[in-house]
């Protein structure tokens, strides 16, 4: 039986189950709407290379996660992309540091769908030839991938903040480290990680709860998952919380500079707390340098930046970053300028006015998201993951203050903690 919970704040309703064999299912439902959508995670990660499960220590080559989610639409009955898309439905799926995940959204047809999705994902099908095939199709994305000066942007940044994270390692990989995956690599990772218990199904729209959930039971070996724990994840010692680089400078055919400016942030622990740091993180973003901020005026003013420019914090399993850029013809002054803000704010705080104010900005994107049935179901399976339920964002935002981010801005936009990557132009 599922379990109901209402969240008054948001005006939502989510049904929750862990099945027999350990899979978590939450239901979020929208009676009334056409749309449905189905998001079934692994909590498994280009970061994850190096991992200890039923006793025995493993390492992988990089691209192993990215890999696997390639092969997995491959069935004795044809390519699940395809007759998911012959069924009515539009599907797809990703790749992350720290997670992969295939979906669907359709009008109709939706338990049947579900069926199918549940189906291949979580039921290998290659062969040693098919995996030597689609090394190709992979080099090739390796290649296009690492000519796209944005890619190569985020990367630098990774690679000045970290020394050792595997964060610092792209989810593709090489085109070295995929020489070394084999058939045995990718059946060996998905029994590891593609255990009920280590995954999660999310669901929204117009669907009964108890549907989702038997079909579910129905499409999953009752048994997979059940009689052992998830992998154990190793990433190495902690990092320091100094930038391994101050800087990282690459040359290709671009316009303009681009850059991005990064403090390196302590990672955050499991449970509501990784959320409620999450939240501070974006808030701290905001309040350095979003678009009220007076450091993002003066910047635009002198044109030192423009329409492009963005702020953002993200966090990962034994990392976390505050990350802003967009083109400017001097990124060097506009790394200046965030330290000379960040110095400012530490000697004279942030008002209580303007404080108030970010909190909206910050608040009000994340409450129109939830219109967004991805987004939902996406943050669902990270909570999930995390060990916290996602919908719980407006209680634990409510108890973020205001010293408390000047402390946690204080800490962080340090000269020590920052890189800056820049593609200039060859």
């Amino acid at each position: 039986m599922m379990e109901r919970t209402q969240f008054p704040q948001l005006g939502e309703t989510c049904y929750f189950e862990r099945l027999e064999n350990g899979l978590p299912i939450y239901v979020v439902t929208r009676p009334g709407f056409e749309k449905r959508y189905a998001f079934f995670a692994a909590n498994y990660g280009g970061m994850d290379m190096r991992y200890q499960v039923d006793g025995q220590r493993r390492e992988t080559p990089a691209g192993v996660a990215h890999y696997l989610e390639h092969k997995m639409f491959d069935t004795p009955q044809g390519n699940a992309l395809q007759m998911l898309s012959a069924n009515g439905a539009s599907p797809n799926a990703f790749t992350g540091p720290a997670m992969t995940g295939y979906y669907f959204e359709c009008t109709d047809r939706f338990t049947a769908n579900l069926r199918m999705l549940l189906s291949f994902v979580s039921t290998p099908y290659f062969t040693r030839e098919s995996v030597e095939k689609e090394r190709g199709i992979i080099g090739q994305e390796i290649q296009m991938v690492e000519d796209n000066p944005g890619w190569r942007l985020y990367h630098n940044l990774l690679e000045g903040l970290y020394r050792t994270h595997p964060l610092r390692v792209s989810v593709a990989g090489s085109q070295e480290s995929i020489a070394g995956i084999t058939a045995e690599t990718l059946d060996d990772c998905h029994r590891a990680f593609y255990r009920p218990a280590n995954m999660a199904l999310c669901v929204a729209g117009d669907v009964d709860p108890e549907q989702v959930a038997a079909v579910a039971r129905m499409a999953l070996p009752a048994g997979q998952g059940a009689e052992s724990a998830s992998p154990v994840k190793d990433y190495g010692p902690a990092e320091e919380l100094t930038a391994a680089q101050s800087s990282v400078k690459t040359r290709m055919a671009v316009s303009a500079p681009n850059f991005l400016v990064g403090f390196k942030s302590a990672p955050h622990p499991q449970g509501e707390e990784h959320l409620r740091l999450q939240l501070l993180g974006e808030l701290a973003a905001e309040l350095l340098c979003g678009q009220s901020s007076p450091v993002y005026q003066r910047l635009y003013d002198q044109g030192l930046i423009n329409k492009r420019f963005d702020q953002s914090y993200e966090d990962y399993p034994g990392a976390a970053f505050l990350a802003l850029g967009g083109e400017s013809p001097d990124p060097e002054q506009v790394a200046q300028a965030m330290l000379d803000e960040g110095a400012r704010i530490r000697r004279e705080g942030i008002s209580a006015e303007r404080f108030r104010r970010c909190k909206k900005a910050v608040y009000g994107p994340r409450v129109r998201q939830l219109n967004s049935f991805d987004h939902c179901c996406v943050q669902l399976a990270q909570g999930q993951f995390n060990g916290y339920h996602y919908y719980r964002f407006p209680e634990l935002f409510d108890g973020v203050g205001r010293e408390e981010t000047v402390a946690f801005l204080d800490e962080l936009v340090r000269p020590e903690r920052m890189t800056l990557a820049v593609v200039a132009g060859e």
